[in-house]
């Protein structure tokens, strides 16, 4: 009889990101999206999540910018995460004008509630203090 079994398994895994959320909605569920942005698309406007977000860019650039923490750039082949809740996410647009941008999100989101909500411009007005400094 033939092993069927590989060890491939042993050192296939690469650890891309590890982090420590917050917190976890109560009763939340998970969303997994692949998203993808021509050339150029600044993306989703300025929002927030309920829960945590966990992402991997496949293809491109994200110009991310989370509320606290300077604008930057997520090439391929990199992760990123997001608290949710309160915290404004501003960008997570293609950087690039020549290639489209493509990432995957898993999101822990609070039930019976919408996964992404845009903030307003009054909203981002009263919070401006606590944006980062933006580049020149």
């Amino acid at each position: 009889m033939r092993d069927h079994r590989s060890n491939a398994w042993q050192t296939a895994v690469t650890i891309v990101q590890e982090a420590q959320p917050p917190f976890i909605p109560e009763g939340a569920h998970e969303m997994t999206l692949v998203i993808e942005y021509p050339p150029g698309d600044p993306g989703t406007p300025p929002h927030r999540h309920t829960g945590p977000a966990f992402g991997f860019v496949l293809e491109g650039e994200m110009l991310l910018e989370l509320e606290g923490e300077p604008e930057r750039v997520v090439r391929a082949g990199e992760a990123f995460w997001e608290p949710g809740g309160d915290v404004i996410h501003y960008q997570d647009g293609n950087n690039r004008d020549d290639i489209p941008l493509r990432f995957t999100v898993t999101m822990l989101c609070q039930p019976g509630k919408p996964m992404l909500t845009l903030v307003d411009d009054d909203e981002l007005a009263r919070r401006a203090d606590r944006r980062a400094a933006r580049p020149g």
